[in-house]
């Protein structure tokens, strides 16, 4: 029994490379792609200038406080506050289409993380999210909206930056166009 157990344990190993971070591109498509699209999709202007000029509701959802504190007049926000949020903007569209493709999946994967982070850390301190969205680890609810499900999000894109995107990707196809 104990060798049926090595032998089937060795198999999920060799597969592991292969299955984890294909399985997990699978994954972030079908529960974060259209999320994060629709997202970005609100925080452009109107036209084709909307595409390097960002909707107010992109400077409130991306700078609350300060947005506020210039009385919702957004003359008042500078170049800095342009360049955040229209950088953001692209990264929100660009970064999860790099994933799914399995483009530059490890550097793609990589910014996504550093993206929830900072999304999460607005969410907090630039919009207040507390109490049972902000939730707590080891207690009985699994569906806090910032500390459970993000956490969730950023251990789905680990296996990405530490193993790249796996064999059904464009990083490989273009590795073996390297070779």
């Amino acid at each position: 029994m104990i060798a049926a157990y090595d032998r089937t344990a060795n198999a999920l190993s060799r597969l592991a490379p292969a299955m984890l971070p294909t399985l997990a591109r699978f994954v972030f498509a079908g529960v974060l792609l259209v999320y994060y699209w629709n997202s970005a999709r609100t925080k452009f202007g109107d036209g084709l200038a909307g595409l390097f000029s960002p909707s107010d509701g992109a400077y409130i959802q991306i700078f609350p406080k300060a947005v506020e504190a210039a009385g919702y007049d957004f003359s008042q926000l500078g170049a800095f506050h342009w360049a955040v949020t229209l950088a953001g903007t692209w990264a929100e569209l660009l970064l999860p289409l790099l994933i799914v493709l399995g483009l530059l999946t490890r550097l793609a994967s990589l910014g996504m993380i550093g993206f929830v982070i900072v999304q999460s850390l607005t969410d907090i301190l630039g919009h207040g999210v507390g109490g049972d969205d902000l939730g707590r680890w080891f207690d009985a609810t699994p569906d806090a909206l910032i500390l459970d499900q993000r956490a969730l999000w950023i251990i789905l894109l680990l296996p990405l930056v530490l193993m790249g995107a796996g064999p059904l990707s464009l990083d490989r196809l273009l590795a073996r166009n390297r070779r």
